[in-house]
């Protein structure tokens, strides 16, 4: 740990010049008091380091001196693939070998390109996560991507939506996908392969041996196979829907794609109001109805006959509460 943080007490200076004891510590979680001694070690082995008092002060190697203890760990490596995601790297345990990697790095490259690495990383950023949700809990993530990595099979207890809701399951993971904040693994469960969300794991216990992961398994192309599976099997049915222009427009903020698309194929003329009707995919009418109600009063709902009577007997019971 020591050594490791000597040698990042290098490539800070290596990369960033002249840096205080106090930002030396708040940049590496240690007391400056620490600083002190690791800056005295590198001094005794033989490290062109200097420092300056004052305000201005600080330590800095001399000029033209680069280290070359740049060589990258094997985490540090394949952490390199989640530097655009510190939220994901973090709940995997990996947040500081992120930062250890992306530090490597930078030491490593040239002064112009380190100037333009810099740039990229003070105006670009990617945040996952969806608007309007709480990151959920994932306490059992680490060892489900250890059993990812290592390809050894899996028992859990697993929350699901339909009864009965908490099963036993053995799972032979191939894979795990971040999105819009939320874990899924991709595993194998008898004959099928299956999506988990892993926050519903409630128990987790790691089985010997190894799986035989399939030749040529591609998760991303898996994933979005599996998507556009999850959307058909969803919605089952349909509603004819008259909206508004603004209606058509929230519509890409509320909905799915696969609606939004619905919506633009089956679009019709406007009419002398200048509202759109179209056919859309629903997955249940009393789900279609809490939908349909988001668009407020920019959608009417045409058909079927006990959607439109539900949305409207909603409507009433709404108005019936505000006048009341």
């Amino acid at each position: 740990m020591r050594a490791s943080r000597l040698v990042s007490i290098l490539l800070l200076l290596q990369t960033r010049g002249r840096m205080t004891a106090r930002e030396l510590a708040e940049r590496l979680e240690v007391s400056v008091r620490t600083i002190y001694r690791d800056v005295d070690s590198l001094h005794a082995a033989g490290i062109p380091l200097y420092g300056d008092a004052g305000p201005s002060g600080g330590y800095q190697l001399l000029d033209g001196y680069r280290t070359r203890l740049t060589g990258l760990t094997a985490d540090e490596a394949e952490s390199l693939f989640l530097a655009g995601l510190p939220g994901p790297a973090a709940e995997l345990g990996l947040g500081a070998v992120v930062a250890a990697a992306q530090l490597k790095l930078m030491a490593a490259l040239p002064v112009e390109l380190r100037d333009r690495a810099g740039r990229i990383q003070e105006r670009f950023l990617l945040d996952a996560p969806a608007w309007y949700r709480d990151p959920e809990p994932v306490t059992h993530l680490p060892a489900v991507a250890e059993a990812v990595w290592n390809e050894h099979p899996l028992r859990v207890r697993y929350r699901r939506w339909r009864a009965p809701q908490e099963v036993e399951r053995r799972l032979e993971p191939y894979g795990l996908v971040v999105k819009a904040g939320r874990w899924y693994l991709v595993a194998r469960c008898g004959e099928g392969v299956r999506t988990y969300r892993v926050s519903q794991i409630l128990e987790l216990h790691p089985l010997p041996g190894r799986i035989t992961r399939p030749a040529g398994f591609d998760l991303a192309a898996h994933w979005q196979g599996y998507l556009a599976e999850f959307e058909a099997r969803l919605r089952r049915g349909e509603a004819v829907v008259r909206l508004s222009p603004s209606g058509l427009e929230r519509l890409r903020d509320l909905m799915t794609p696969g609606v939004v698309a619905a919506a633009k194929e089956t679009a019709q003329p406007p009419d002398e109001e200048g509202w759109i009707t179209v056919t859309l995919p629903i997955e249940s009418v009393g789900h279609a109805v809490a939908e349909f109600l988001r668009l407020g009063a920019d959608a009417e709902v045409v058909s079927p006959p006990e959607l439109r009577e539900r949305v409207a007997a909603t409507a009433e019971r709404i108005v019936r509460r505000y006048r009341g």
